[in-house]
């Protein structure tokens, strides 16, 4: 399940960024190759779903707006690539995006979706029976 598509992905970042990191036949770039945004859209899905799967039943009935833009920001940092410069916007959004993730599947941030219910712990009481006196009024009053 993809939770960006590519009108979400001109939307954020502009076309002409995407045609400069998509169109690798074309020299200058003119057009969004779609099989290249579609496989960095596909990839940043398939990680997103293996922090989800923990807790989330998937695929996701409604995506929240927030998961599309995490999306988005990790397809964009796939299309760049090696090119991300590490201190530079696309790097941050996706380590930003990375931290979101790990505290999802840590349970620190809950999602407005609907997920695998937790185990029931037993639920039973708690027996306890003391053992007979080994010293009593009685036992002790010839000692």
């Amino acid at each position: 399940m993809s939770y960006v598509v590519k009108q979400g992905m001109i939307d954020r970042f502009g076309e002409r960024e995407l045609v400069q990191l998509t169109d690798r036949a074309n020299k200058p770039p003119t057009t969004i190759d779609d099989d290249v945004l579609d496989e960095a859209m596909s990839d940043a899905a398939d990680l997103i779903d293996g922090y989800l799967a923990k807790l989330y039943t998937l695929p996701l009935t409604v995506v929240p707006g927030i998961l599309t833009r995490m999306a988005a920001d990790i397809a964009r940092y796939y299309l760049h690539g090696k090119s991300a410069d590490k201190d530079g916007a696309v790097h941050r959004a996706y380590q930003e995006a990375m931290t979101w993730l790990k505290d999802v599947a840590a349970g620190r941030i809950q999602l407005e979706a609907e997920g695998v219910l937790p185990e029931q712990s037993g639920g039973g009481s708690v027996r306890a029976k003391a053992s007979d006196r080994v010293f009593t009024r009685d036992s002790l009053k010839d000692a």
